[in-house]
């Protein structure tokens, strides 16, 4: 019995121990999309900060396909211990939402923290006779089905943005999915669509050059990048504030204190004054929160989505 009890108190010595080294050998932060795009970018810029606070190689490792699906299953089933990690958007959430049977849970994550943040814009064609948000609703109102707005394909921020701000306004506004924002975005350019809910980087030299026109923020606070233009709310319409953030998760099981070390290292990345300045080139800003702030958010997004993806009838692709 004796002999038994000390075998305990190493094994649990032996652990704490293990809790206060970490990290002791590389990070993976696995990806759910292809390089180059602002989950990858994000999630670079991360790592190579983490690279510095945690005294280990932070390695990004791209693992796209099925909606970022493939991903969140592998980090899902990895062993909890803190150097396999999920770096995702509000695709994450969205997912949750929108699949019958994802091979996933909620409940297998622990939030982290969230990295950065940026929202969606409602921009239209210039030549569509509205100059507000308050004017296209009025003219969705009068002309159900006549209007149509661009996304990037079905299932994505970009279409549940459009079919949360039709629930909200009472309008009817037809879906035109493309594949990819480029594309969404280029036939709105080019007139084939009047509408559309897109970034700020991506729509700036188009809003400069007149031929589009940026109406609201479809997030809780104005854009750094084009601050004269308004949130939804100020602009008139409420329950369309959709931040969409890049943040850091964990296996569910991963030992709270390790998971308190990569948050304080996420929120001291964020708070780096040569970030913060890489972060608002892309529109976006550094958050930097809590687990449990994470943690609250997600299932309050979850929720969210749930509800558009109920009175829409959203499908993923």
């Amino acid at each position: 019995m004796k002999a038994f009890v000390l075998t305990l108190l190493l094994l649990l010595h032996a652990g704490l121990a293990t809790g206060q080294s970490f990290p002791a050998r590389p990070l993976r932060l696995v990806v759910g999309f292809t390089p180059g795009g602002g989950v990858d970018i994000n999630a670079r810029l991360l790592a190579a900060m983490l690279t510095g606070l945690l005294g280990q190689q932070v390695i990004v490792e791209n693992k796209p396909g099925a909606g970022t699906n493939i991903a969140n299953e592998y980090v899902a089933k990895s062993v909890p211990d803190g150097y396999t990690l999920l770096f995702n958007s509000s695709a994450f959430a969205i997912n949750l939402a929108l699949y019958q049977d994802p091979p996933y849970a909620l409940r297998d994550f622990a939030g982290v923290s969230v990295f950065s943040e940026s929202t969606n814009l409602l921009v239209v064609s210039a030549a569509l006779p509205a100059r507000s948000l308050q004017e296209v609703v009025a003219l969705a109102r009068a002309h159900p089905g006549a209007l149509n707005y661009s996304s990037a394909g079905a299932g994505t921020s970009q279409h549940l943005v459009g079919e949360l701000f039709k629930l909200r306004t009472g309008t009817d506004i037809v879906h035109v999915p493309y594949k990819g924002s480029a594309p969404a975005l280029a036939a709105l350019v080019a007139g084939e669509v009047q509408m559309s809910f897109s970034n700020t980087v991506a729509i700036n030299q188009h809003v400069r050059s007149g031929r589009l026109r940026a109406l609201a923020v479809a997030g809780a606070r104005r854009t750094a990048l084009m601050p004269e233009v308004p949130t939804m709310k100020e602009a008139g319409v409420e329950g369309v504030e959709v931040p969409l953030w890049y943040g850091l998760l964990a296996p569910a099981a991963t030992p709270r204190e390790i998971v308190r070390t990569l948050a304080a290292a996420v929120a001291k990345a964020a708070s780096s004054a040569e970030l913060r300045k890489r972060l608002l080139e892309q529109g976006a800003d550094p958050v930097g929160n809590t687990p449990e702030e994470f943690d609250r958010q997600l299932r309050e997004e979850v929720a969210r989505w749930a509800e558009v993806v109920k009175v829409s009838g959203a499908r993923a692709e």
